[in-house]
């Protein structure tokens, strides 16, 4: 098992680039086994999770090669429908093929989907299955497999009790081969759902409103191949500016896209946090005074829950009292008990909210990594933190983050990946 370590408060600055959108790399992955022709994926990101589902892909009887961010994906024949357990209990965006493979052949098989903590064994898909029977499957459980069944799926509407991104995904996939029409509410509005439905509808699909609460979908006969870029990852945008912030670092971001981060940027405005920005690129300007300031996580356009852990350590940096309210995942704030060892002043009022008290000068600590987006947060504390840390669990930050280490090295960090 991989660990980093970390001297921290060494001098950052120069350029870094925002890699592909994670969160977009996971579906369009299982949305190439809509089609029996070849995909070709272009600024794909070389993390743990992009292997593992195109694991699943080859898994199933389908061919992927992947060179210097870019992946060939042809599903012609699948071997099987089944998604195996030791796949699917390592990622939970593996519930993601259950959907196409439906769709496509009538039938799958598959175990609950497992992840990091965030995303264990014991959260729920119920609406995915709640959706996949509004289409007319039939569901199974038997010797720890869900076994869905249908000769034909056919359009229908369906209503999201819960804002769901990969709901929303999953179903707007699973109905561009039913029969008929399928109107969706109450939908996710993030950007990688609207380049999802964009390649979607290139390559034959029939689908409106992506982006929007309600997303209509006219079934059609075939999916064709095609290509696919895709966009930047709003998160790592997010977390290095933030990062560039924290250092009082001046830092350029490029490959990216602001707009898809234009409340964390409203907020720098309200915080007093410089920066300059163009349609492709944010420039992180050292600022005098950072304030603190309060927020609470919302589906998209909200302040995102996978910005949450890294707003957290910039607010250890902030002048005043900040209020963070998780309202997305129940244990997504448990990782800043490690921030108070590291130095911070925070104090968690109940499961879903704390309050940071700031600034507060941090110190280096031995730490592992809870999940993705709370260990990329330890990344970012241990180098703005006096002496050194070490932090152990690294594949998790490895699941979302492309050689992190490396490209941070290129911007003044003093990190190193051991085993």
């Amino acid at each position: 098992m991989g660990k980093f370590i970390i001297n921290g408060q060494k001098p950052l600055g120069g350029q870094i680039r925002v890699g592909g959108a994670k969160n977009a790399a996971l579906k369009i992955i299982p949305a190439s086994l809509l089609s029996e022709q070849a995909i070709t994926i272009d600024n794909l990101p070389d993390i743990e999770d992009t292997k593992r589902c195109l694991e699943i892909v080859e898994a199933l009887g389908g061919t992927a090669s992947y060179r210097e961010g870019q992946c060939q994906i042809e599903t012609k024949t699948l071997a099987t429908t089944r998604i195996p357990a030791d796949l699917a209990n390592k990622l939970r965006a593996s519930i993601m093929f259950v959907g196409p493979i439906l769709a496509r052949t009538g039938q799958v098989s598959f175990p609950h989907p497992g992840g990091c903590v965030i995303g264990a064994g014991t959260r729920p898909i119920d609406l995915f299955l709640e959706g996949f029977q509004a289409l007319g499957a039939k569901i199974n459980f038997a010797n720890g497999y869900y076994e869905l069944t249908a000769k034909k799926l056919t359009g229908a509407e369906y209503f999201f009790t819960t804002v769901s991104v990969t709901g929303t995904e999953a179903l707007m996939m699973t109905a561009t081969l039913a029969n008929g029409r399928t109107t969706l509410k109450n939908c996710a509005m993030e950007p990688e759902i609207v380049a999802l439905a964009d390649y979607l509808n290139n390559q034959g699909a029939k689908i409106e409103g992506a982006g929007t609460p309600i997303i209509t979908i006219d079934g059609v006969d075939k999916i064709n191949g095609g290509a696919f870029t895709v966009i930047p990852d709003r998160i790592e945008t997010g977390t290095f500016a933030m990062l560039a912030a924290a250092s009082q670092s001046e830092l350029l971001i490029t490959d990216c896209c602001p707009e898809h981060i234009e409340i964390l940027l409203n907020i720098f405005r309200k915080q007093g946090v410089n920066f300059e920005q163009g349609e492709n690129w944010l420039k992180m300007l050292p600022s005098k005074k950072i304030e603190a300031y309060s927020i609470k996580t919302h589906e998209y356009p909200g302040f995102p829950t996978d910005l949450q852990s890294p707003y957290t350590v910039l607010m250890t940096q902030a002048h005043g009292s900040s209020i963070i309210h998780e309202t997305i995942y129940d244990r997504r704030l448990l990782f800043t008990d490690m921030l108070t060892q590291m130095g911070a002043n925070i104090i968690m009022c109940d499961p879903h909210r704390v309050v940071v008290n700031g600034p507060t000068p941090l110190h280096g600590r031995k730490l592992t990594s809870p999940d993705l987006r709370a260990g990329i947060a330890m990344v970012m504390a241990a180098l703005i933190a006096q002496g050194k840390t070490e932090i152990d669990n690294i594949y998790q930050i490895e699941r979302g983050y492309e050689n992190i280490a490396e490209r941070l090295k290129l911007i003044g960090a003093d990190i190193e990946r051991v085993e």
